[in-house]
């Protein structure tokens, strides 16, 4: 019987993961809670062996925040990260801090417990890339790495030549970078697309 512990400030989400993994036979929660900045306390001090942790919390820490620390003092614990989002960079930056497996909560080709028996038997799951999503016109898998690294600047409301000097490039390139992102969504202005790429979980800045 493995000893899970969950993180998700989203009471239904949260209810039912507690629902799925009793149910299962495997395993047995040891705490339910909707804070990241308390998962690694009770990783310290509980006999966890698997965490599944949501990313986007309400109490300002991320998930992926909350698995860096306890990788970091425990690495031993398992730790599967889930979201509803489909920012491109959480599951680069899952993978770069050594969270051992990824689950869109959306997906219904990997069962969160298959996933999660996966896990604990030593693989690292994680999707070939995010579910897609409309963003106006077009589908998220539409736009470039660079194109998505503009947008995620974009919606923290930088002007251009800001953007331009944050991601190291020219501000002509930035301008036209938006240009064809706004062709492709059919959006009319900047705002537009800044507004509904947040909506809409695209690109999801400072997490």
């Amino acid at each position: 019987m493995w000893n899970v512990l969950i993180v998700d400030d989203q009471n239904t989400s949260r209810k039912l993961m507690e629902m799925m993994v009793e149910a299962s036979g495997s395993y047995s929660i040891v705490k339910a809670i909707p804070l990241a900045k308390m998962a690694d306390i009770y990783a310290l001090t509980l006999p966890v062996d698997l965490i599944v942790m949501d990313i986007v919390m309400a109490d300002g820490i991320s998930g992926l925040q909350a698995a860096e620390k306890i990788k970091k003092s425990k690495p031993e614990i398992k730790i599967l990260l889930v979201t509803s989002m489909p920012e491109v960079s959480f599951m680069q930056r899952a993978k770069e801090i050594g969270v051992d497996s990824f689950w869109y909560k959306e997906t219904e080709e990997d069962q969160l417990l298959n996933v999660m028996d996966r896990t604990m038997a030593g693989e690292n799951v994680y999707p070939d890339s995010p579910p897609p999503v409309k963003l106006g016109l077009a589908k998220s898998s539409e736009f470039t790495d660079r194109e998505l690294e503009v947008l995620r600047v974009l919606t923290t409301g930088c002007p251009d030549q800001e953007i331009a000097e944050k991601l190291n490039i020219s501000f002509s390139t930035v301008r036209t970078h938006i240009n064809h992102m706004l062709d492709k969504t059919g959006f009319e202005t900047r705002t537009e697309l800044a507004i509904h790429a947040r909506l809409s979980g695209v690109v999801i800045p400072d997490i």
